[in-house]
């Protein structure tokens, strides 16, 4: 049966998902790959749609159930359907809002089950081979070395990353601002390793790299490429790979790899989860999964290490009174102040010594 398009132009599939977009990203802060990655999933299933001359906004669950069976055909794996479905139905959910339609035309649409897995993360042989892949001896290379410190030092995004500007960062007691998901802002921290290689890279490379955009405005990114423009993304994803394989490194390096991997060792050396979930910027207080994958190690989930008091409800406190921006700030200054003093365990000794130092409970080591 084929279906009649609409006639007005205003009021086609694809007017409506422009100004849904645009509503997403003035109002609902989400980032630009964000709007990319719902254009992309929304925009599959209307030209599924139109090849077989169904009008999107005359769909229904059986429709939509079909073209949900054509995507696992081609290989997509189940995380992904799950994303595309509810990315597309939450599209649906706001065309019955705007009148685009009567009713939700895939109500009762249930979410693909995704298996339940754990993130990978890297031993520190591995990561430290990464860490130190980089030429120290050429701009680029104190570039992608502090890069690479942040992403682990920090447990920040990749669009964090890359979104940093240079009045951001505070060298001084090693923290930095960033903008998250949903331009939520928040205070990321970060070790000595990491201050000494965004230290060298300020002093002696980044001013090199900014010398190619004379005569144009000025960038203010922290990381630039050889152009002395901001950094991409893709650029820095590529980055990391190419270090992987020159450090020997055969598994598949991503940058959210050095993000899972920072938590697991945190967690591992004791650290309190809700604050590791902080650190991470997640807004709630359910495990994720790089939160999780300490369980493997046998520890529990959410369990401080035997003998010791959780200090969630002081974090909690703390953040309510001066808020979450600065809490944290002065959260690490009263844990290096209390008894018995803190450690961090073998495993993190070489990186990211000042976290770990004031977020790991002491495990017996002096």
């Amino acid at each position: 049966m084929t279906l009649m398009v609409s006639s007005l132009p205003h009021r086609t599939a694809e007017a409506f998902l422009d100004a849904y977009l645009r509503e997403l990203s003035a109002v609902g802060g989400r980032s630009p790959y964000t709007i990319r990655n719902y254009r992309n999933d929304i925009g599959d299933f209307f030209r599924w749609c139109g090849e077989r001359e169904f009008d999107p906004l005359e769909t229904n669950r059986q429709l939509f159930r079909e073209y949900l069976g054509e995507v696992k055909g081609r290989g997509v794996v189940a995380a992904s359907i799950t994303r595309r479905t509810s990315t597309v139905h939450c599209f649906y959910k706001y065309l019955v809002q705007e009148g685009g339609t009567e009713k939700d035309l895939l109500y009762g649409v249930a979410l693909p089950k995704r298996p339940k897995r754990l993130p990978k993360v890297l031993d520190p042989g591995l990561l430290n081979a990464l860490l130190s892949a980089p030429d120290a001896s050429t701009p680029q290379g104190l570039r992608d070395r502090a890069m690479l410190e942040m992403l682990y030092g920090g447990g920040l995004r990749i669009s964090e990353l890359v979104g940093l500007d240079m009045k951001q960062t505070n060298l001084g007691d090693g923290s930095a601002i960033v903008h998250g998901k949903g331009a939520k802002e928040r205070v990321v921290l970060f070790g000595e390793p990491a201050m000494v290689a965004l230290e060298s890279y300020l002093g002696g490379a980044r001013p090199l790299l900014a010398v190619a955009s004379t005569g144009r405005h000025l960038d203010s990114a922290l990381f630039l490429n050889r152009f002395g423009r901001r950094l991409t993304a893709r650029s820095v994803q590529t980055l990391i790979k190419r270090h992987a394989l020159s450090a020997g490194i055969s598994a598949d390096i991503h940058p959210h790899l050095l993000r899972h991997s920072f938590a697991t060792h945190l967690l591992d050396g004791g650290a309190d989860l809700r604050i590791v979930q902080d650190l991470l910027g997640h807004s709630s207080a359910t495990p994720r999964r790089s939160t999780r994958t300490s369980a493997r190690h046998g520890r529990p989930k959410s369990a401080p290490p035997p003998g010791r008091r959780s200090p969630s409800r002081r974090w909690k406190n703390l953040a309510a009174g001066v808020g979450r921006a600065n809490a944290q700030t002065q959260y690490l200054r009263q844990l290096s102040s209390t008894k018995p003093k803190f450690a961090y365990t073998e495993a993190w000794q070489n990186r990211s010594a000042s976290i770990a130092t004031s977020f790991c409970w002491c495990m017996g080591q002096t």
